[in-house]
């Protein structure tokens, strides 16, 4: 429970000592709900259910191979995959199953400790760094899009408990720039096939999104890329089987480097019982202010947001508190907040994250949005939503949100792969806890997470990195 406790409150110290200075008076809103996603609303939003499939990415000429292997059956409740195209209807059908179900495994074998000789199987690996002696709770944090090759061995021999998996095998980075070559932040790029929108994506703050193609329903021989802003006669064609993996846009324009960097931050927090002294420690140390704002040269016009959730047969599913500039209003919310109910171990984190991604205010135009999850259990899977959590990711996608995963130690392997997901396909990066000798809430460099080069820093001080990082690009 320490260390629990110490997670939310470095994290949102972390977090306020980078951002709160840029107060405000708006009022937050607070309201429940349950969102139910309807087929008109998918329709609306883009609709773009993933095949559930697995792959490695092309490094030559070749196209990305297909998915082999054999699939291990286990007796969870939970989605069942069916390697290649899965039509809407079908996932949603899928979706329903309650019985018997197929586990993501795609290789027979684990090559985790063949990459790894001196590690014993279940064993810990411990990071090459040297830590300040002082911090009190220290994290990881690994980039799975920038360790590609790891992250495809990651998937390939996972063999947890069943999981949506989503196939990433074939990714193209598109960035888009001005033409002073500045990134280009919150701008749409549509994915066109035949006329038709196959995705529509926000650039985060480096200017960059990331399209994978097999994610998606609709397949083609290639594919046309339109940025808001460019001449339709300046599209790029992209072909399906080349193995460039990298494109670049440049708009006629000159972005504004002297206007305020909008910059949303939502917490999406597990508010069942288990989580009663994170909680706590949220309510006593979020009005933390750090003068570090002020070496920040992007200064940003930062506001806080915030979805609790519980599950199914609590008082509550999910609680939404909209975005406000001021941080005392966010705390006043936030001192209402108790945490109770849960039960078992998995939570409905898929209807909180569907809130999350849709109904608070998310500026989306020309801002840098993040969420950050803090949470210890999985999604339920078996409660036939079609508001997966899969498919919410790639609507955070749609709309620019990258999804921080910050993971306490009571997460299971499942629990791992879904995080890591919703970080690698959101573009955001993996965060956990990790522990010295003493084990849990003592400093050190070791995690029973199946991660094998990562960097290890106090957590408040990795937050405050990850923030300053995102702001950067975009520094007057």
């Amino acid at each position: 429970m320490i260390r629990k406790q110490m997670l939310v409150w470095l994290l949102i110290i972390g977090i306020t000592a980078v951002l709160a200075a840029c107060g405000g008076s708006a009022e937050p809103e607070t309201v429940e709900t349950t969102r139910i996603v309807t087929e008109s609303q998918e329709a609306a939003e883009s609709a773009l259910e993933p095949p559930l499939a697995t792959g490695s990415e092309g490094l030559g000429d070749e196209p990305p191979p297909p998915e082999t292997g054999e699939k291990v059956k286990v007796t969870r409740a939970v989605i069942e995959p069916t390697g290649g195209e899965a039509p809407a209807a079908e996932i949603a059908d899928a979706a329903r199953v309650e019985s018997e179900v197929v586990a993501a495994s795609p290789l027979p074998t684990s090559t985790f400790s063949e990459a790894n000789p001196d590690r014993a199987a279940g064993e810990p690996v411990a990071a090459a760094l040297t830590l300040d002696q002082n911090s009190r709770l220290t994290a990881g944090e690994v980039d799975d899009n920038a360790e590609w090759d790891d992250y495809v061995q990651y998937l390939r021999s996972y063999q947890g408990a069943a999981v949506i998996p989503v196939d990433v095998s074939d990714r193209r980075q598109i960035w888009v720039q001005d033409n002073q070559g500045n990134p280009v932040v919150g701008r749409e790029v549509q994915i066109l096939a035949n006329g038709a929108v196959v995705a529509s994506l926000r650039t985060h703050s480096d200017g960059r999104v990331y399209f994978f193609p097999r994610a998606y329903p609709t397949t083609a021989d290639e594919y046309q890329v339109s940025v808001a802003g460019a001449a339709n006669d300046e599209r790029l064609v992209i072909p399906a089987n080349t193995s460039q993996r990298e494109w670049f846009v440049t708009l006629p324009e000159g972005a504004n480097r002297d206007a305020a960097v909008n910059l949303d931050v939502l917490f999406l927090i597990d508010a069942t019982g288990s989580m009663s002294d994170e909680i706590n420690q949220l309510k006593d140390n979020i009005q933390a202010i750090s003068a570090r704002i002020d070496a920040l040269p992007s200064q940003p016009d930062v506001r806080f947001g915030m979805v609790t959730y519980r599950d199914r047969g609590d008082e509550y599913v999910t609680k939404v508190t909209d975005f406000t500039p001021d941080v005392d209003d966010f705390a006043d919310v936030l001192a209402q907040v108790r945490a109770d109910g849960g039960g078992d171990y998995p939570e409905d984190l898929n209807e909180a994250l569907s809130n999350a991604v849709h109904e608070p205010e998310w500026r989306v135009n020309d801002s840098v949005s993040l969420i950050f999850l803090v949470a210890d259990a999985p999604p339920h899977l078996d409660y036939g939503q079609q508001n997966h959590y899969a498919y919410e990711m790639l609507q955070a996608a749609q709309r620019g949100l990258k999804i921080y995963p910050i993971a306490s130690s009571g997460l299971d392997s499942q629990g791992e792969y879904i995080f890591r997901q919703l970080a690698q396909a959101t573009g955001g990066r993996f965060i956990f806890l990790t522990y010295g000798a003493e084990g849990p809430g003592s400093t050190g460099t070791e995690t029973n997470f199946e991660v094998s080069d990562y960097t290890v820093s106090s957590l408040d001080d990795l937050v405050v990195k990850i923030v300053e990082e995102e702001l950067a690009p975009l520094s007057r």
